[in-house]
């Protein structure tokens, strides 16, 4: 048992390896092997154990960039996602027991991911396989299969590794298919790329325009962050008049561009609004405003102000995040919503439902703000609903110096792939971007740049087959880890029954 515990935390930090900033996705699939051989042969009782190591090393090197909101976060939120690793190694070991056990085993991690990353209070989807796999051929399979299907591929080739490991030297001809079988399937989607028809193109400018000071508290410096991102919007206009630039058919603001209700403030609501005239074309805006229903909560919006007429068109967050834009159970006596750093969230965020994607200068866009992209439902929803284009307005500037800014940008990137749309990127102090449908990154500003990106843009309806099948790729993963759960206590309570003497007696 010493010898898999080792195992497996030096596994576990390996598959963090291939995320950002390291990168290394090759080493996907020997971390997964890794996981596997120091849960092989184990029995449930113990299983447990080296997975939940593995989980442990994982996680925390992963989401080592929470450690900007706390330390005391860091570690109760890694400890909680750290824990959905003791019941994969159950699920593990049961597996193995079965002929197919690489896909088995493989199935159960996609289910355990998505489970993560959608519970509790909307989970944490960070450290998903699917997002270490930017510039891999696993991402040329995400417009086919999405986010999930390319989790499951990265999994199948660290279970299906482990297996050759385990059947050496001579593999059996049920191996080597499996291995060809897993080559094709992975490889196939780089020869066959799904076609994206265009229908037309637009010019966008993506504003960043930094965060004063040490650039990491937005609400400490805010009037002068929304004083930034005015002066940049009116800079392009001049260079637009001097004919120095192209007129762009819309801009975008990063998430917290403002973070005051623009509605309520006079002075920001009148700088946005000049912004606006100056360039003469929409502009979304990332703002933070009430909520017209109940003065208590928030909205985090992306708002559409349009020339000569204000305010227009909006989307609102899906996700806020947990303790950090909303406190759970606020109203509960006993919860600590005024220890420490919760003081800061005095009100709640309430999360939008709108799937429709924005109207900005006759074009359809489909628009994200900060983790939202990290979650399957609202980027994909809103281009099967007519999104010709992605926007994601983010202020990672509590993160400004860690590596959940490229993390995050892998995602967009990726997103693009798994939509086939081009993706804008605004960021109020980094990366922002322009991302093709293939992926690339066309134009980029680095972490505390402060800069204006004008780029031609292609538009597109072409609905790939990811965003045809939506959430069900996850749902149909949690099917199977209720279904093979419901197995295996099924079969454990019959071995128990075989062999209890006073059971076989009764009969």
């Amino acid at each position: 048992m010493p010898l898999r515990c080792l195992v497996a935390l030096v596994g576990g930090l390996v598959l963090a390896a291939a995320f950002e900033p390291v990168g290394w996705a090759v080493l996907m699939p020997v971390g997964i092997a890794a996981l596997i051989l120091s849960v092989h042969g184990l029995r449930p009782g113990r299983a447990w154990i080296p997975s939940l190591l593995f989980g442990f090393t994982f996680i925390y090197a992963v989401m080592v960039w929470m450690r900007s909101v706390g330390t005391d976060a860091w570690i109760a939120m890694c400890a909680m996602e750290t824990a959905f690793f003791v019941p994969l190694g159950l699920g593990l070991s049961w597996s193995m027991r079965h002929r197919l056990w690489p896909l088995w085993t493989a199935l159960w991690w996609v289910g355990v991911e998505t489970w993560r990353s959608g519970w509790p209070f909307s989970g944490m989807p960070f450290g998903r396989l699917a997002y270490a796999t930017a510039g891999t051929p696993w991402a040329d399979a995400l417009p086919w299969v999405g986010m999930t299907g390319v989790s499951l591929l990265v999994a199948l080739s660290g279970t299906t590794l482990a297996w050759l490991l385990l059947e050496r030297p001579r593999p059996t001809r049920r191996v080597v298919a499996g291995v060809a079988g897993l080559a094709v399937v992975t490889l196939a989607p780089a020869v066959a790329a799904y076609p994206i028809t265009p229908d037309g193109t637009a010019t966008v400018a993506a504003v960043q325009g930094d965060v004063p000071g040490t650039g990491l508290n937005v609400p400490a410096v805010h009037r002068e962050v929304t004083a930034n991102h005015v002066r940049l919007t009116e800079e392009l206009a001049a260079s637009v008049d001097a004919g120095e630039a192209p007129q762009p058919d819309f801009v975008v603001w990063p998430e917290n561009s403002t973070a005051v209700d623009p509605f309520l403030d006079e002075g920001v609501h009148d700088g946005i609004v000049a912004a606006a005239d100056a360039i003469d074309v929409p502009v979304i805006v990332g703002g933070t405003n009430t909520n017209p229903l109940d003065d208590t909560e928030v909205l985090n919006q992306g708002i559409v102000y349009e020339p000569g007429i204000g305010g227009g068109d909006r989307y609102t967050k899906r996700h806020p995040v947990p303790y950090g834009e909303y406190i759970p159970f606020r109203d509960v006596s006993w919860m600590p919503s005024t220890y420490g750093r919760l003081t800061e969230v005095p009100r709640d965020m309430v999360r939008g439902t709108s799937l429709e994607p924005l109207d900005v200068a006759g074009i359809r866009v489909a628009d994200a703000i900060c983790f939202d992209v990290a979650y399957d439902d609202g980027i994909g929803g809103q281009v099967a609903r007519g999104g010709q284009l992605v926007t994601v307005q983010t202020s990672n500037a509590m993160f400004s110096r860690t590596s959940q800014l490229d993390q995050q940008f892998e995602i967009s990137r990726l997103r693009a792939q798994e939509t086939g749309r081009w993706v804008v990127v605004a960021a109020i102090n980094g990366i922002s971007g322009v991302v093709r449908p293939d992926g690339s990154v066309v134009a980029s500003v680095p972490a505390r740049g402060q800069q204006v990106l004008l780029e031609e843009v292609g538009l597109s309806t072409t609905v790939t087959p990811a965003v045809r099948l939506g959430l069900w790729p996850s749902r149909l993963s949690l099917v199977f880890l209720v279904l093979s759960t419901g197995a295996a206590v099924f079969a454990y309570r019959r071995r128990r029954q075989s062999t209890d003497p006073t059971a076989t007696a009764a009969r």
